[in-house]
């Protein structure tokens, strides 16, 4: 029976309406703060806790805890009629109908669950004053879980999200791309991962996504981590989903982004592969070409925006507006639609020209120092001469930043990436695959996706997309940003969103 009550508080959705006057002596009362019970159970009793919050435009929402269970944050629909509060959801068959004391200070009624009904009375503990920091609670089962990549015995830890109810539901791990990045893969406050596994578990997939090595609260050091560590930790992750309950094994999948879609293929060339792998702008030129497109890995640092790319993508929000404000103008001035056409296109070739201009000097200077890191195996001669190159194309860096850039560079995954080769052994995979490439990715150029797609010319089961004006970390496109806080922020695109989902679900009916 707790495994029954277990299912059903884990995804309850809880909104109390407002109360009014007028109502039951419920209603005069604040209902904010902790009510704290216990429901009796055989053999024992759960201990709860429901904390209800009044928002200023005047709703109360409430999440609740069960520490036996492992419960927390929890949601369920109420209704109100006169006197009486009813906690019920349709979907799990379980229900809470309960009346207010005439103090305020208890609540008092039945919990009923296909056919099993029991009193249960909560206290009211009201909670200091104190600034409102409510955030709603996801709508599904959330796990902090850690397991060990027994190869290396290496500690990585992360999070599971499990949609509502009792599955067995498809299950993919999501692998980051180069550097230091956390299980939400946060630059800044663009959180690409975070994000992603929000939205597949909302719409029936769990997810499986974790702390690289050496950040949060995963052990080892991502400098020293070759391809094939992250494959085998990878295997791991697919292993450790393959022992969870509520999850469908044979519908796993794993979704990489950058590096991390190169590992998910190898893993998938490999014995007891996953059921599908969907690859986000992924390498495919070899690795002194691929790694000459990417930025510096002193640059980009965990829970750091990578401000190129965060600049770049600001400059063309700003670049769009400045084109709408004078195209209004030109339209003012009499400019009929052949001439508004004219300058708006001579202006995006000229940008277009300059962006290109820019990103080929930067390939050229790093095509280089990826060919002394490949043929200058000694460390420190390479870091010597690194360290210089690096401090020549940014003057205003401060010599230990350059030097410890440079010791990044020279690191056993760096170097072991230098010489990767990602379309090896790829004929091998006989898995779904999905690969997916923004056209305005300045981290890996779009012909990576053209020798990706040669690699998989005889396999029926891979797609190939080109996703028109998606940079590096498939944000929108910067006109399509939401205004949050006064500022339009980046936010993942809805486009790549639906068109993994959809593909994922044709995967699993297949």
């Amino acid at each position: 029976m707790k495994k029954l009550i277990a299912g059903c508080w884990s995804w309850l959705l809880l909104l109390l309406p407002l109360l009014t006057a007028a109502q039951a002596p419920a209603a005069k009362a604040s209902l904010e703060g902790d009510w704290k019970g216990a429901l009796t159970m055989p053999g024992g009793s759960l201990p709860l806790t429901i904390t209800v919050t009044e928002l200023p435009n005047g709703t109360r929402f409430a999440v609740l805890d069960v520490p036996a269970q492992r419960i927390n944050r929890a949601l369920l629909t109420v209704d109100l009629k006169a006197d009486t509060i009813i906690f019920d959801s349709q979907e799990l068959g379980c229900s809470y109908t309960c009346l207010r004391s005439a103090d305020g200070q208890q609540l008092q009624g039945q919990w009923r669950q296909q056919g099993f009904q029991t009193p249960l009375a909560l206290t009211f503990k009201p909670q200091p004053a104190q600034p409102k920091t409510f955030k709603f609670p996801p709508p599904y089962r959330v796990d902090e879980v850690s397991f060990t990549s027994v190869h290396d015995n290496t500690k990585l830890s992360g999070t599971l999200t499990v949609p509502p109810g009792e599955g067995p539901f498809p299950a993919v791990v999501l692998l980051s791309d180069l550097g230091p990045q956390d299980r939400d893969a946060a630059q800044g406050e663009y959180k690409l991962f975070g994000a992603f596994a929000d939205y597949l578990t909302r719409h029936g997939v769990a997810v499986l996504r974790l702390d690289d090595r050496g950040v949060g609260l995963s052990g080892g050091d991502w400098r020293a981590a070759t391809p094939l560590d992250l494959a085998k930790d990878a295997q791991v992750a697919l292993n450790f989903l393959r022992s969870r309950p509520r999850i469908d094994i044979a519908q796993l999948g794993l979704i990489g982004h950058g590096l991390g879609g190169n590992v998910a293929l190898q893993v998938a060339a490999q014995p007891l592969p996953p059921a599908f792998v969907v690859v986000l702008g992924a390498a495919g030129l070899p690795g002194t070409e691929f790694m000459a497109q990417r930025p510096m890995p002193g640059f980009l640092q965990a829970g750091q925006a990578d401000t190129a790319q965060e600049n770049r993508s600001r400059r063309q929000l700003r670049q769009q507006q400045q084109l709408t404000e004078k195209v209004a103008e030109l339209r003012s001035k009499g400019a009929n639609a052949a001439q508004i056409d004219t300058y708006v296109g001579q202006q995006q070739m000229r940008q277009r020209a300059a962006d290109k201009k820019q990103l080929d000097a930067r390939v050229k200077r790093q095509k280089l120092m990826m060919e002394i890191i490949r043929n200058m195996p000694d460390n420190a001669q390479a870091q010597a001469i690194l360290a210089n190159m690096v401090r020549q194309q940014n003057p205003n860096l401060e010599p230990a930043a350059a030097q410890a850039t440079a010791a990044d560079m020279t690191a056993l995954g760096y170097r072991a990436l230098v010489t990767y080769v990602p379309t090896l052994e790829l004929d091998k995979v006989r898995t779904a695959v999905l690969l997916l490439h923004g056209t305005d990715d300045q981290h890996l150029l779009p012909a990576n996706l053209g020798a990706l797609e040669k690699a998989f010319k005889d396999n029926r089961r891979a797609e190939v997309r080109r996703l028109d004006g998606l940079n590096h970390t498939f944000q929108a496109l910067p006109q399509d940003w939401p205004l949050i806080n006064g500022q339009q922020t980046p936010v993942m695109s809805p486009q790549v969103q639906l068109t993994v989902l959809e593909w994922i679900r044709r995967q699993v009916k297949g």
